[in-house]
């Protein structure tokens, strides 16, 4: 009788202590994101104040081209970030990568106008863009391991899912501040600081996070490890012991980073510039589609523990593969036809969401789990999420914004073949 008490004692104590984990982590998590997401948010309203005038398109190229780069540094970050991680914890490494994205929001939202210093406008920019990228490739693999490592064996998918419900809820907080500043400023007030202050708010949001993070216990798979004799450099090991996982994790990324920044990020943009809907009542659509988005995502977390990673994860790509042209065909300046597209689309993302932070965590062994999750990752959402906002405005504005659900379902037909032939992870033990 004794043990039966104990056992369920125990159990009892380990799901209150992954709760807890799961809240610090998704909060956390959702600050850090609140302040990438809040850039592509605001790219149109603020695009001319970094670059010189004349040309509205060209500025906000500049900008999402800008917003492109900092992909760049997204890899990098997942690299030297992810390393610090599987050597000195997951908690300092969620610690350093709050700390770098939250300052460079407040520098974006201190940094004069193209007008005021010229060309250092810019390049102010550019710098805090990157820091941004660097610390948001260290963010994913560090976020996903924390959390996956916390969770009971069954309920991986789950735990996992809040890493993607934080960044969702990021994106809604974004998205909420520019729906409020577009519905509330005049376009004068809001061009000339409205922008700055939603830069300002998410900086400082910045500090809760850091709080939050300071406050969890370090994951007793990274406890385990740190324990036993220093490996060589985990970039290292990754490649040389495990090249088929890192493989797999950017094969696994290329569809859902690509559909979800179209989707997520640039999407109400793109209905304005290709239907003349007001930003406004795009955005106010977005919004709502990602409430939906974020509530049905631990769903699809217990979804995939009950049925697996590969159905999930095949129904989202190939439900792309049927949608892309209806959704682009039928898109007009009305807010249910914004509205309906976008719902259908982020519930179809719900398969690969929901997945995603947990097929990669268990790809690997915890001494390279954050780097083996961080830089392949960041490689592939450099490589075909960083440039989706780019590609679709500047298919746009050549008269080619019939084809950008070529790119989609492009996309949507690798994914169907990755994941057809991925190896089932789910009950695989860490």
């Amino acid at each position: 009788m004794t043990t039966v008490s104990s056992t369920s004692d125990v159990s009892h104590r380990l799901t209150a202590n992954q709760r807890k984990a799961i809240v610090a982590g998704a909060v956390g998590n959702t600050v850090e994101w609140v302040d990438w997401a809040v850039y592509a948010t605001f790219a149109p309203v603020f695009a001319g104040q970094f670059f010189a005038g004349g040309n509205d398109t060209a500025a906000l190229l500049s900008t999402l081209a800008v917003f492109a780069v900092g992909f760049v540094m997204r890899p990098i970050g997942g690299a030297v970030l992810g390393a610090y991680a599987d050597r000195r914890g997951r908690k300092k490494g969620l610690t350093l990568t709050i700390s770098l994205m939250a300052g460079a929001s407040i520098v974006i939202a201190l940094c004069p106008t193209y007008t005021q210093i010229g060309v250092l406008a810019p390049l102010v920019l550019l710098l805090a863009r990157l820091v941004q990228g660097f610390s948001a490739g260290g963010e994913f693999g560090s976020s996903s391991a924390f959390l996956i490592e916390s969770a009971a064996a069954g309920r991986r998918a789950f735990a996992g899912s809040w890493q993607q419900v934080s960044v969702g809820l990021g994106s809604l907080l974004a998205a909420l501040m520019g729906t409020i500043l577009n519905s509330t400023l005049s376009d004068a007030d809001l061009h000339g600081w409205g922008w700055r202050l939603a830069f300002g708010v998410a900086g400082l949001l910045g500090l809760v996070g850091l709080w939050l993070r300071q406050s969890v216990h370090e994951t007793e798979a990274f406890t385990k490890v740190a324990a036993q004799p220093r490996r060589r450099n985990p970039v290292v090991a990754m490649v040389r012991d495990h090249p088929g996982a890192a493989l797999r994790v950017a094969g696994v990324t290329i569809a859902g980073t690509l559909i979800y920044y179209v989707w997520v990020t640039y999407m109400p943009t793109y209905a304005h510039l290709s239907t003349g809907i007001p930003l406004k009542t795009a955005l106010l659509a977005n919004t709502l589609a990602m409430v939906v988005f974020i509530v049905l995502l631990p769903f699809g977390g217990l979804l995939s523990d009950r049925l697996g990673r590969k159905p999930t994860m095949t129904a989202f790509a190939a439900g792309f593969v049927v949608f892309a042209w209806p959704a682009f065909h039928f898109l007009s300046n009305g807010f249910w036809s914004v509205f309906v597209i976008e719902l259908i689309g982020l519930v179809l993302i719900v398969g690969y969401s929901a997945n995603c932070a947990v097929i990669m965590a268990e790809q690997f062994p915890a001494e390279v789990r954050t780097t083996g999750i961080g830089l392949p990752y960041a490689l592939a959402v450099a490589i075909f999420g960083g440039t989706a906002p780019y590609v679709t405005t500047w298919l746009n504005a050549n008269h080619l914004g019939n084809l950008v659900w070529v790119y989609v379902a492009a996309a949507a037909v690798v994914g169907v073949a990755v994941y057809l032939t991925m190896p089932e992870t789910k009950g695989k033990e860490l």
